[in-house]
């Protein structure tokens, strides 16, 4: 410990890294004092002198010699160690199973850059700092009078006299926190291409995946910004509850459900801070438990086909909630669906008068079980005197004992929340900056596609409705999604689409009229109604008659600009097992086996048994148990010390 705090000071004390010279000095000290150290404690990996970090644009190497190192640095890798490079950073990876990793959240950690920079962008322009990004264009503001265009440019040279790049540590920046960091990828990550930093302190609870947070940073030249910490992520927020120690960012990606950290989180942040948040437990927020939904959140899920839009407002409703317990509030900037996870960016702010209006904001979801339409029920009322605003209880319900379509039950769900998921001005900053600078991120064509549906989504119309499954109620041919589109457009709707589902359709026509534009399409395409059992959803709809006519004739505005510009907009699966990896274990590695259970509960199909006697393979579970009655006629195996496969193999 005592060499390890001797040197990380010699590190801070040596010359800055913006000169050539001060870094190679630097890097040289390092090495010479990792092969020291893995001379005498074989435990402690030796850092090659050789081993570079990814180019960057402060760099002062040129390219033949980074060439050179990096070659060297392959050569001299320790067994099993591993680099991986995203972005501007190149993490070490003792070894394949030490930490936890997984590729396909590149997107997330890109879209996270992008946005904190643009929070920094408009953060620090208050503080007097402008914020300058490698390969982005100068904006030129320009106003039709010269003089006040000139004013304005010297009020700006004036107020933001201080620059901020990416990789410098500054005085007036940000202070970021990673509650559970791993290897610290995020983190190097945020200090090499995020430009207005003061410090980010990159946390983990594990201790292996502390240590290799410090190599990691050291590897990159960024110790002076990345700090490793060995905490509990909870523990560390509450102790940072001072209104001078909150942080100004705190990102949190755990493998799961964070609804454990939420509580800190939204004390730990800053006045007017950014909190992101990451969910991956989306069988629970999906409603295959909903009763393990409302014990972490406070919601209850429904098993629906705008699962992923509600599973962004059940966080938004349990992040508000918990705020409002400190008198606190949340302002949603981006709330995304993306693969397996939803991502959410929050802004906290404190009022108690604000802190009122919360309850009115949330809202109870009503979902037929049979055609599956749905209704909100806000939990609260407020009404605007002028002078006052009044508070009240909500009434209600907004729907009958049965559904006034298909007369089936109601779905109760929620509470979730009913206002705006995404901030349209701030999104349209983040994906102005995405697009003109394409060469940022790797994944700057997806980033760009998802925004471009994000902005054209509707705000004020909360969860959707999907076309196959309208057409799969009614057992009719799908209609084409611009006819559809067109239909509610003619009849006076609005309708856009949703970044969270492929075939969605949001849209503020209630369901009846939905349903009557399906009665048309059915006319226009019958089903053979003799078939149709006479309690089916779809008997029920099909027997009413539609009391508009519906005009499907496309509409030029019918077909979003995403769309016509055939953006990247849901990219498809890159690589077989994209999903969660295998959750790290507490003394730092990865759970093995997870392969082999997915062997075991997939494809199961593919393998039928039709041979009778290969039965005798396989172990009965009832003789497990102790329930089995057939004794040795049964057709199983009651060897319980034998596997399957072992007896497959004889």
């Amino acid at each position: 410990m005592l060499w390890r705090t001797a040197l990380i000071s010699s590190c801070r004390l040596l010359p800055s890294c913006s000169h050539p010279a001060g870094r190679s000095f630097r890097w040289s000290v390092i090495a010479s004092a990792h092969r020291r150290r893995s001379s005498m404690d074989p435990e402690v990996p030796a850092i090659d002198p050789s081993c570079t970090p990814a180019e960057s644009p402060a760099s002062g190497m040129s390219s033949d010699a980074t060439g050179s190192l990096e070659t060297m640095a392959s050569e001299d890798l320790l067994p099993g160690e591993t680099v991986v490079r995203e972005g501007k950073a190149s993490i070490l990876f003792p070894s394949a199973n030490e930490v936890f990793y997984n590729p396909v959240q590149e997107f997330n950690r890109d879209l996270t850059c992008a946005v904190i920079t643009e929070f920094a962008r408009d953060l620090l322009a208050q503080r007097g700092v402008r914020v300058v990004v490698p390969g982005e264009k100068e904006k030129v503001l320009v106003s039709l009078s010269e003089e006040s265009n000139e004013a304005e440019e010297k009020t700006g040279a004036e107020e933001l006299n201080v620059t901020a790049t990416a990789g410098e540590k500054c005085e007036h920046g940000l202070r970021v926190l990673e509650g559970l960091a791993a290897s610290g990828l995020r983190s190097v990550r945020f200090a090499l291409e995020v430009p207005g930093l003061q410090s980010v302190t990159a946390n983990d609870f594990s201790s292996k995946a502390a240590a290799l947070i410090a190599r990691n940073a050291q590897y990159n030249r960024v110790s002076h910004l990345v700090q490793a910490s060995c905490r509990d992520a909870s523990m560390l927020m509450y102790e940072k509850r001072g209104k001078k120690e909150r942080y100004d960012v705190i990102d949190l990606d755990p493998y799961g459900s964070p609804a454990s950290f939420l509580d800190a989180a939204v004390q730990a942040v800053s006045e007017g801070g950014l909190l992101c948040v990451t969910c991956t437990d989306m069988a629970v927020m999906a409603g295959n438990s909903g009763e393990t939904c409302y014990s972490k959140y406070g919601s209850i899920s429904i098993k629906a086909k705008y699962c992923h839009e509600m599973a962004l407002r059940i966080i938004l409703h349990s992040l508000d909630q918990r705020a409002g317990v400190y008198q606190r509030y949340i302002q949603p900037l981006l709330s995304v669906s993306a693969d397996f996870y939803i991502r959410v960016f929050v802004r906290v702010f404190t009022g108690q008068a604000t802190v009122k209006n919360s309850a009115s904001k949330q809202a109870l979801v009503y979902n037929c079980v049979g055609c599956g339409s749905f209704h909100l029920q806000r939990m609260g009322r407020r009404i605007d005197n002028g002078k006052h605003m009044k508070y009240s209880a909500a009434t209600g319900p907004p729907v009958g004992p049965e559904c006034e379509q298909c007369g089936q039950r109601h779905q109760l769900g929620g509470p979730i929340w009913a206002e705006p998921i995404h901030d349209q001005e701030f999104v349209q900053k983040v994906l102005s900056a995405v697009s003109g600078n394409p060469s940022r991120f790797g994944t700057s064509k997806r980033i760009e596609g998802m925004l471009s549906m994000v902005t054209e989504e509707l705000e004020d119309v909360p969860l959707y409705y999907t076309v196959d499954n309208l057409t799969s109620t009614l057992h009719c041919n799908t209609p084409p999604l611009l006819q559809f589109r067109s239909a509610l457009l003619h009849a006076g709707h609005r309708v856009s689409l949703s970044h969270a589902c492929k075939n969605a359709i949001k849209t503020d026509a209630p369901p009846a009229a939905i349903w009557d534009i399906m009665r048309c399409w059915e006319k226009e395409n019958p089903v053979k109604r003799e078939k149709l059992s006479q309690t089916s959803p779809a008997f029920r709809i099909l027997s009413t008659e539609p009391r508009l006519e519906a005009c499907f004739t496309v509409r030029e505005d019918a077909n979003p600009q995403s769309r016509k510009r055939h953006l990247t907009r849901f990219q498809e699966n890159p690589q077989a097992f994209w999903g969660p990896k295998a959750r790290a274990k507490a003394g730092g590695g990865i759970t093995t086996h997870l392969q082999d259970k997915r062997k075991k509960c997939q494809n199961k199909r593919k393998n039928q048994v039709t041979d009778s006697s290969q039965l005798k393979n396989f172990p009965c579970k009832k003789f497990k148990q102790g329930m089995c009655t057939h004794g040795d006629e049964c057709c199983y195996s009651h060897d319980a010390d034998q596997t399957c496969e072992e007896k497959a193999n004889n």
